[in-house]
């Protein structure tokens, strides 16, 4: 139940403040995605996934570049400002569900983005093992950790026990997060 408790109250922290979302963090989430941007390499015809997607920042940099986008979100007043974003690309979808209990198939995406997404979690590894369970062989998986709840040895720690392996973990100066690009290891 303790799980649950953390995840409502997140729910209605990101409901009550969705209005305002893009307003404070737009600058840092832009820095993330720039960075993001420089150090990712995908194909076009990739099926991608943003867990946690808030209110669609990736959206304008990621849709148009793949053939299919899905954006997914715990938080319905976010995913609310997400559906104006994902608007002009047909090739997008928007989906209510929670980052530890995705309603996909196993192994369906050749990317999965979590930006923003493991500090908010109950359990982080939890999440690292639903993100692994839904990426393809060979997919790239971008995951952002705050430094105030991981340090860089954990946060490598646990996307090694998630069966990840990091390419790149990169602390950019001014950003909050570490972002890393990881592969899913082979079985």
């Amino acid at each position: 139940m303790p799980t649950w408790n953390q995840k409502r109250r997140t729910i209605r922290r990101y409901n009550q403040s969705a209005h305002v979302y893009d307003t404070q963090y737009l600058e840092e989430q832009e820095a993330k995605i720039t960075t993001i941007m420089q150090n990712l390499s995908l194909k076009n015809n990739s099926v991608v996934l943003d867990i946690g997607c808030g209110t669609g920042l990736l959206i304008k940099h990621f849709a148009d570049k793949f053939e299919f986008f899905v954006g997914a979100d715990i938080s319905r007043g976010l995913l609310k400002y997400a559906k104006r974003k994902a608007k002009p690309f047909p090739n997008s979808a928007l989906v209510l569900a929670d980052a530890d209990n995705l309603p996909f198939p196993n192994q369906t995406f050749d990317a999965v983005f979590a930006v923003t997404l493991l500090q908010n979690m109950p359990d982080p590894s939890t999440t690292l093992t639903e993100i692994n369970r839904v990426s393809k062989a060979k997919a790239s998986i971008i995951v952002t950790g705050l430094r105030k709840r991981f340090t860089q040895e954990d946060l490598a720690k646990k996307l090694q026990q998630a069966k990840m392996e990091l390419e790149m973990l990169k602390l950019d100066e001014g950003n909050r997060e570490y972002v890393c690009i990881c592969h899913k290891t082979r079985r």
